[in-house]
């Protein structure tokens, strides 16, 4: 029997096909620096979705740019911070194998739909952001 090499980029390129595409985001830029990641961008989002491979993890967080800092916060916060969904659990993090994977691609992939028009709005990207406690950095390059 013959396995198939999974390929991260490949099964995330898949599952966020329709997100971009409905919601007009550039991408995916690819890196394997030291996770592998795909990051979308649109109108003022960046959306990076990486794979923890030792922990057997996926997550996706969101970032916005400020005129002093950069906002980023974990996709899942931000669903409850926008009213979008109610608790945390709704969606995984598993990426044991390849089916856990496409299902926590996929769920992340639903949250960013959900998320979007949130954080695309300069009214109330900010605000939605602070209150997932979003991890604040000083901008370099000023």
């Amino acid at each position: 029997m013959t396995r198939r090499r999974v390929n991260f980029f490949d099964e995330v390129a898949t599952a966020f096909a329709d997100v971009a595409d409905d919601l007009k985001l550039t991408g995916p830029q690819e890196r394997n620096l030291v996770v592998p990641a795909s990051i979308y961008r649109g109108a003022g989002v960046e959306y990076r979705i990486w794979l923890d491979n030792q922990e057997g993890t996926v997550g996706c967080d969101a970032k916005i740019h400020l005129e002093a800092v950069n906002l980023t916060a974990d996709i899942e916060p931000l669903a409850i911070a926008a009213g979008v969904v109610e608790k945390r659990g709704g969606i995984s993090y598993s990426a044991r194998n390849l089916n856990q994977l496409r299902k926590s691609l996929h769920g992340q992939a639903d949250y960013v739909r959900r998320v979007h028009p949130f954080l695309a709005d300069p009214a109330t990207a900010e605000n939605v952001m602070r209150n997932a406690d979003a991890r604040e950095w000083t901008r370099r390059d000023m």
